[in-house]
């Protein structure tokens, strides 16, 4: 069975306690700026496991009448239509996503800011939209020299000039659909015009990765770097922090060289500033929550060479840029792995010498191996989704689940009717066909019934696979990678 390494119940109680402690800390009112993933951090459950997805909004449930939710959306994203690369909708999309996402949970939402506004047209149709929809809106601008120039952002022609946003909670959740948002300088613009109306107010980060109290070269954090390879964040010691209190911790580039500005500009703001280094301003437990470190030890090097073999698939594609391979296999020499720490790597590649054609692999969670080949009536990746199923529910391999008269007419309207070349079915044909089945084979509905058992598995094939087969394994939580190389030689692959 997959190894725990992380106590999730621990870190929501931890983390709650830890952002009261700093409410409290500033009399009361505290701007927390969210970075990463509210919903569905993917990323945190691969490389802790144990970690829940939605960890974070459940934390934010215990301290739900405390709390309010502040989107952030930059004008220039809604301008060029800048899209999340996960769920393929734009920024804008997201924004009016998250607010039935919140609402659907019973978080306040107070409101959503446009940064970067500089009277775009498009921004002004989406600030419309939302007033129509009553959602409160405010418009932040941008500031010449920021963050360069202090003494103008903390001015009444740099901060005073954004709109005030009107808060009624002690804790306000500053979060945005991606990077680049501006959720930093919308929690600072805040903290100056609370500052002049009197109200004591202040400022923390809550960003889970890298995780300050593990080593610089943990596998959890270098993981992080290879998942931000596109970003060229680099994790570091926080010379801040080591030269205040004497104590490693670890950071990121950006937030290190971005501090002394903050400095000045709590100075500024305060008259003093309430941090001595990034890492005070964080508010992460997660590095408390470990409970097995070899687990999440192990979890992160796969989860380092699945981004290594995500960024080769999309150079190859030209969505990426071959430095970004590069970087991840620095963080890979760091650890001295290869794609043969990869299991499911070895066992696609020898499946797919010995039949000559693309193969699949997937590792169920007692380590055992499944393979599938390519053949007539289905795909690589749909056979060795078949087979998996057949062995976790103690199904004989050689025992057809699915009648060649349901297969066929399905081959039929594929190739005849919705004109495409390959007869052969997707995986979500075949749970399909295998679902039609289910209705008089009992056999079938046992296969059906094991599809949980896959959440969690590692699976990789030879070749990329069609963006239907991808995403149905995304879907059943399978972590997937694949050989950067196409089935066939040609141009245009859908």
């Amino acid at each position: 069975m997959t190894r725990i390494g992380f106590d999730n119940e621990q870190y929501v109680k931890l983390q709650s306690q830890n952002i009261r402690d700093r409410i409290a800390q500033f009399g009361g009112k505290l701007y927390l700026e969210f970075g990463g993933k509210l919903f569905d951090d993917y990323h945190a459950s691969r490389v802790l496991p144990g970690f829940h997805p939605d960890s974070k909004v459940k934390m934010l449930l215990e301290m739900k009448d405390e709390a309010e939710i502040l989107i952030a959306i930059s004008a220039d994203d809604i301008e060029r239509s800048k899209r999340r690369g996960d769920l393929g909708i734009t920024y804008d999309e997201d924004t009016l996503r998250l607010i039935d996402a919140f609402r659907g949970i019973g978080l306040y939402i107070g409101s959503v800011v446009i940064t970067h506004y500089r009277g775009q047209a498009i921004a002004d149709k989406f600030i419309k939209r939302l007033e129509l929809l009553g959602i409160r809106v405010y418009k932040h601008y941008i500031i010449p020299d920021y963050p360069s120039n202090v003494p103008l952002i903390v001015s009444d022609e740099g901060f005073g000039k954004n709109d005030y946003v009107e808060t009624e909670r002690s804790l306000v959740v500053v979060t945005a659909p991606g990077p680049g948002s501006g959720k930093m300088a919308t929690c600072l613009s805040q903290l100056y015009h609370e500052h002049k109306r009197g109200v004591r107010a202040g400022y923390a980060k809550f960003e889970t990765f890298p995780i300050w109290n593990l080593p610089l070269k943990h596998p959890v954090n270098l993981a992080y770097e290879a998942a931000t390879a596109d970003l060229d964040d680099v994790n570091m010691i926080d010379p801040f922090h080591l030269e205040a209190y004497g104590v490693t911790t670890v950071n990121y580039n950006r937030d290190v060289e971005i501090f002394p500005v903050l400095e000045a500009m709590f100075r500024r703001i305060y008259g003093e500033s309430p941090y001595k280094s990034p890492t005070d301003m964080g508010v992460n437990m997660a590095g408390f929550c470990i409970v097995d470190d070899d687990a999440c030890c192990e979890a992160s090097k796969q989860e380092i060479l699945r981004r290594y073999y995500a960024v080769a698939c999309a150079a190859r594609q030209g969505l990426s840029e071959p430095s970004e391979v590069r970087r991840i296999e620095l963080v890979m020499n760091t650890l001295d792995l290869t794609p043969d720490d990869r299991p499911v790597v070895g066992a696609a590649l020898r499946r797919a010498e010995e039949t000559g054609g693309p193969a699949m692999a997937i590792e169920l969670a007692d380590g055992t191996l499944i393979t599938g080949k390519t053949s007539s009536l289905l795909g690589a990746a749909s056979a060795c989704l078949m087979n998996a199923l057949k062995h976790l529910a103690g199904i004989a391999h050689e025992l057809p689940l699915i009648a060649p008269g349901i297969i066929q007419p399905i081959q039929h309207l594929k190739v005849e009717h919705l004109g495409n070349h390959n007869p052969r079915l997707h995986t979500d044909e075949l749970l399909i066909a295998l679902s039609i089945c289910a209705v008089t084979n009992p056999m079938a509905e046992l296969a059906i019934d094991q599809l949980d058992k896959l959440r969690g598995c590692e699976a990789h094939s030879s070749v990329i696979l069609s963006h239907v087969d991808a995403d149905l394994f995304k879907k059943l939580g399978v972590n997937l990678s694949f050989e950067p190389k196409y089935q066939a030689k040609k141009l245009f692959h859908k």
